[in-house]
């Protein structure tokens, strides 16, 4: 899993309520064995019409967010079904981060097992960033994992609350296995001394 430190990316908005799983990666794209190319499929029926050709309304197929890899959403991102491809399918488009004033438990926590971070910020601020970034073209945030702060191009910065537990996974790329390989000599002295 990557690291995750600092990162400064174009912001993107969605300003949808209660997305969820279905919405970010359709079930007809749970099919595959590996768990790579989701990212294609992300929000597939919102970014495709019937015909298959891209829906200019939805807000990334606008020109302005192609590189996106902040996404700031409505309350309650990732509710519904528990799939972990969500998130696979977030940062196989190219999202680091996603923004929110809520979000579905078992969404957040495949986000973190997963290397995505996903920020909880006050309802208000939410709203004033999904304001600006729809009213400048461009508009980028800095999201400092240690100092657990976003910060607005103008260097307002938001604090944001994160277990100690995920923080250090996240600083340090690891997942749960690899959590558990650095007491790898522990592990085995322990099974030489017990006979495991």
């Amino acid at each position: 899993m990557e690291a995750f430190k600092e990162h400064v990316g174009l912001a993107a908005p969605l300003n949808r309520l209660n997305v969820d799983t279905d919405q970010i990666i359709p079930k007809q794209f749970l099919k595959r064995i590996e768990r790579t190319g989701f990212g294609e499929f992300l929000f597939y029926d919102w970014r495709f019409q019937d015909n298959g050709e891209p829906n200019p309304e939805f807000v990334l197929n606008d020109p302005r967010y192609q590189a996106a890899s902040i996404l700031v959403a409505g309350a309650n991102f990732g509710c519904g079904s528990s799939r972990e491809h969500a998130p696979w399918a977030l940062q196989q488009y190219g999202f680091k981060a996603v923004i929110a004033p809520s979000f579905a438990d078992i969404f957040r926590n495949n986000c973190y097992k997963n290397g995505l971070l996903p920020i909880i910020l006050p309802a208000d601020v939410n709203a004033d960033l999904l304001k600006q970034i729809e009213a400048q073209e461009g508009y980028k945030l800095m999201i400092d994992l240690e100092a657990q702060q976003v910060v607005q191009p103008d260097g307002t910065s938001h604090p944001f609350e994160i277990g100690d537990f995920e923080k250090h996974c996240l600083l340090n790329g690891l997942d749960e296995v690899g959590w558990t390989l650095q007491f790898d000599e522990k592990i085995s002295a322990y099974e030489r001394r017990t006979g495991a």
